[in-house]
């Protein structure tokens, strides 16, 4: 994504054109970003809405030696934490389940079956599928690379209590995989 210094600075004069052809130009990056953490796309949309009116309000601090396609990620991510945050009391549901009633799963997953038969998409079903905080932790932490130590500091949790969601999710995701997997095999 290529974005002009000039459409940067039409923008922070306040000329809403430009400010459009702006959101046009990020809209497909940012919408990547939200999609990943929100379960549909009108919750996606009104964040994206939220972190692009960060985006315009702080274009004066933006520095041109970045990426400027880093930069609004961090932006947006940003949002969609703070977004998490502000409703975490009313939407946090601590859901638990136990898995010593199903026993261990017996059976080895065949990752390259799995690679082969699960295309992107249906990868995010699944992972839209985890918890919540799960579901939280585990794009942060494996597709936009944070740390867990990071990843405690913006939800509020421990390293500890992340990596304790990223494995519970893991674990999630190998289980929605080899039923999958299953369910193919029977058809």
């Amino acid at each position: 994504m290529k974005v002009s210094q000039q459409l940067i600075q039409d923008c922070i004069k306040g000329d809403r054109r430009a400010q459009f052809q702006l959101y046009k130009s990020c809209f497909n990056v940012l919408m990547g970003v939200c999609i990943r953490y929100k379960k549909d796309e009108s919750e996606a949309a009104s964040v994206l809405n939220m972190g692009f009116l960060k985006i315009l309000n702080n274009l004066e601090k933006y520095n041109p030696s970045a990426p400027f396609e880093a930069w609004i990620r961090r932006i947006m991510i940003n949002t969609v934490i703070d977004e998490f945050r502000k409703n975490r009391k009313v939407r946090e549901l601590i859901e638990h389940t136990d898995f010593s009633e199903n026993g261990h799963l017996s059976k080895a997953v065949d990752y390259n079956t799995a690679d082969q038969m699960f295309d992107a998409q249906r990868l995010e079903l699944f992972i839209k599928k985890l918890p919540p905080v799960s579901q939280k932790v585990f794009n942060l932490y494996a597709v936009d690379g944070y740390s867990h130590k990071e990843i405690g500091e913006m939800l509020g949790m421990s390293d500890g209590t992340s990596k304790w969601h990223l494995s519970s999710a893991r674990k999630k995701l190998q289980e929605m995989i080899h039923q999958a997997i299953n369910a193919s095999k029977v058809i």
